[in-house]
């Protein structure tokens, strides 16, 4: 949830330790070890645009100072033979900057906004195909020189997933930005303020005479507790076993999505909008996010349905072209729980997936749309779901090793046809090493979904993020209109039921 009171970055611990008291060779956690495993090669993109020229040296100089202090920036990967056969270790080395920036010779005196951003797009998408060299540290940041529609400057950052989760990362990038107000000011991040209206109804009920009605209530939601985590732990047996998504056009199939180029598209829109539609029917940010992706999906997957009716001479006057039923699920990302135990960000991938059921389907009632996204979260939020992946996940890669949990991964996440997360981001002008940043727009690649959706707020803004598969999605542009417009349609419905009210 983004709420208005602000909070302070947290830098990880590991950044706040002395080099000299940091060991020179650490084992690859689990986690780090699943994701460089070749059924789940994962690379994280960030792009940044910011409203000044890029200034080469002077953001390799603040590098030094900053980035290339935390370990795993300053670490290679190494196989190594032990007694239990091949391990995979970070070793620290020298780290030269200058072998990790690149900064392209760009023709730019022709290129107006509109082809500057399919410029930046293909450069983007390009990247998807060119592996880390694994002599060196596992990123790198392009500097272009590129002016685009939303920024004067772009640069883009690139890392293997094996360095840490997107909290973590996210964490320690900011902590390398300052406030452009207060260049000695670390960025403030709104305050997630987790508590539930399910236990403020609790603490509400516990005075005087209404004891024995809260111990009713905190004894039924414990039952409810075990039952949704019993059901979401059988249903993603289910799904790593047999249970598949109905095969939209939107899904992709996995075994045909290998070292494939990926495309890579953002756009910015108002989170004042998303706020707006948020405080009117009293949910969190993230449920009205979702709420209008499934309005948007549902309007993209009429036009391609109805598309493909049309091309293959089907009568056209039925105006519903979607199958009646349709399973689309989600796997969402969920770790702030995770990395907010105690008052410390902790490094690591500390990721746990929770299955979300989008419903599909036209309605009359765009707020609908709002209405069973939040029935279906809230009841999500009532369950284990993420904790439990989590733990599985490294149990298994205890008993079975590191290759065959990947490939059981994989293999659920495939039988789901998208991923989905939302980060939150400062809340007033940040800089990089003196450059003031325009948007930030993460995005992730290398896992079995021809869908993924990434959301970043910042200041008053949220940007959205799509990886796409160009063979399943190849309008991508037209999925960002139907978000849009769906969000539109949204915000004028709650402003109607406001001016009724």
């Amino acid at each position: 949830m983004i709420e208005h009171q602000a909070m302070e970055i947290k830098i990880p611990e590991t950044t706040m330790r002395k080099d000299e008291e940091e060991e020179d060779e650490q084992p690859l956690s689990p986690a780090a070890r699943v994701f460089h495993a070749p059924e789940f090669n994962c690379y994280v993109i960030s792009v940044i645009g910011v409203k000044k020229k890029i200034e080469p040296d002077v953001i390799m100089e603040g590098l030094k100072q900053t980035l290339i202090r935390h370990p795993r920036f300053s670490s290679k990967m190494v196989s190594k033979r032990n007694e239990n056969g091949q391990t995979q270790i970070w070793v620290r080395t020298n780290v030269v900057v200058s072998d990790h920036v690149i900064v392209p010779d760009i023709q730019t005196q022709n290129i107006e906004n509109a082809n500057a951003d399919k410029f930046l797009e293909s450069y983007v998408s390009d990247l998807t195909l060119i592996p880390l060299d694994t002599s060196k540290p596992l990123w790198e940041l392009h500097l272009l020189d590129l002016k685009t529609s939303d920024a004067e400057n772009v640069a883009v950052l690139k890392f293997h997933h094996s360095l840490g989760d997107g909290m973590s990362l996210m964490a320690l990038v900011l902590a390398c930005m300052r406030k452009t107000s207060n260049p000695d000011e670390l960025p403030t991040l709104p305050n997630q303020n987790r508590s539930s209206s399910r236990s403020s109804r609790l603490k509400a009920g516990s005075r005087g005479d209404f004891r024995f009605l809260w111990l009713i209530m905190a004894l039924w939601s414990a039952i409810m507790l075990v039952l949704n985590t019993m059901c979401d732990a059988l249903e993603f047996i289910a799904t790593a076993m047999f249970l598949k998504d109905t095969e939209t056009p939107i899904k992709g199939d996995f075994r045909l999505s290998k070292h494939k180029r990926m495309s890579l598209v953002h756009r910015t829109v108002s989170l004042d909008d998303i706020k707006l539609i948020k405080n009117t029917m009293n949910m969190t940010v993230n449920d009205v996010v979702l709420g209008v992706t499934q309005a948007g999906l549902s309007q993209y997957l009429e036009t391609r349905y109805g598309e493909k009716k049309k091309k293959l001479g089907e009568d056209q006057r039925n105006s519903n072209h979607m199958p009646k039923i349709i399973r689309l699920r989600s796997a969402i990302l969920d770790l702030s729980d995770m990395m907010a135990k105690g008052s410390k960000c902790r490094w690591g991938n500390w990721i746990g997936y929770i299955v979300f059921p989008f419903s599909i389907g036209l309605r009359k009632d765009p707020l609908e749309h709002l209405r069973s996204a939040k029935r279906i979260i809230d009841r999500k939020k009532n369950s284990l779901e993420a904790a439990l992946t989590f733990i599985v996940g490294k149990l298994m890669i205890k008993s079975f090793g590191v290759k065959m949990t990947a490939n059981i991964i994989n293999r659920a996440l495939s039988n789901t046809t998208m991923s989905f997360s939302n980060l939150i981001g400062p809340i007033e002008e940040i800089s990089f090493f003196g450059h003031p940043i325009a948007y930030m727009a993460p995005s992730v690649y290398g896992h079995p979904h021809a869908l993924t959706m990434h959301f970043q707020s910042y200041m008053n803004k949220m940007t959205i993020s799509l990886t796409v598969d160009p063979t399943v999605i190849s309008d991508t542009h037209r999925l960002l209109d139907n978000w849009e417009e769906s969000l539109k349609n949204i915000k004028a419905a709650v402003q109607e039921r406001g001016s009724i009210h």
